[in-house]
């Protein structure tokens, strides 16, 4: 399948002429969810999650499907059965592509701020992004979309997990506030000068594709 970078958090993978979308949100061009024919959600964020985008989207394409947790179902009632609710440990296609779903709550951002749902998606086995959180699945995966920026982590932290995962390759994603300094601090640490990880690492430009066999 083909790996699409967009903003922020935002990804489009491609197979068999088929598009599934994950996390479209505010930080996130409308392009995007061009031709998609599906759509995940993670979380409720708004770097995550655009409801007009969404709401604009379905209105559009009527057979676009819109899988996420409780809470954004929520705030998109009305559009129906397009919107499905899942949540751990569920199973269902979208697009064509088989997704399992794993985690249950966004990642501690501080003791004093309620936590929310967050869930992640494995796609086809092979591919899986955590949204806000470092979820470890507790299966294979061979590229894990690992979220390099936010409030609730450190290059620690991130170390830690990827070597957890252990994937075979790492594509940056969440990095939509990070500069080229930061960015390029990251790659240091989760590249091959780092304290080391069992991993490739790669961050790819906004509207960049890739190749995942």
């Amino acid at each position: 399948m083909e790996l699409t970078k967009f903003g922020h958090a935002c990804v489009r993978l491609e197979k068999d002429g088929r598009r599934l979308v994950i996390d479209p949100g505010g930080l996130t061009g409308p392009e995007a969810l061009e031709g998609a024919d599906a759509v995940l959600v993670t979380h409720e964020h708004f770097d995550h999650f655009s409801e007009e985008v969404l709401r604009r989207a379905a209105e559009e394409r009527p057979g676009l499907r819109i899988w996420t947790d409780s809470s954004v179902a929520k705030q998109l009632d009305g559009i129906g059965t397009q919107v499905v609710t899942t949540g751990e440990g569920e199973a269902f296609s979208a697009a064509g592509f088989d997704i399992r779903v794993h985690g249950t709550w966004h990642a501690v951002i501080h003791p004093d701020i309620p936590r929310i749902p967050n869930i992640g998606f494995m796609v086809d086995d092979a591919l899986f992004h955590p949204g806000d959180a470092l979820t470890v699945p507790g299966a294979p995966v061979d590229t894990l979309l690992l979220p390099v920026h936010a409030p609730w982590s450190t290059v620690g932290d991130l170390i830690d997990y990827v070597r957890e995962v252990a994937p075979r390759d790492t594509y940056a994603v969440h990095d939509g506030a990070l500069n080229d300094v930061g960015t390029a601090m990251v790659a240091g640490f989760l590249g091959e000068r780092g304290p080391g990880t069992p991993t490739r690492y790669r961050r790819l430009a906004a509207g960049e594709s890739v190749l995942i066999d």
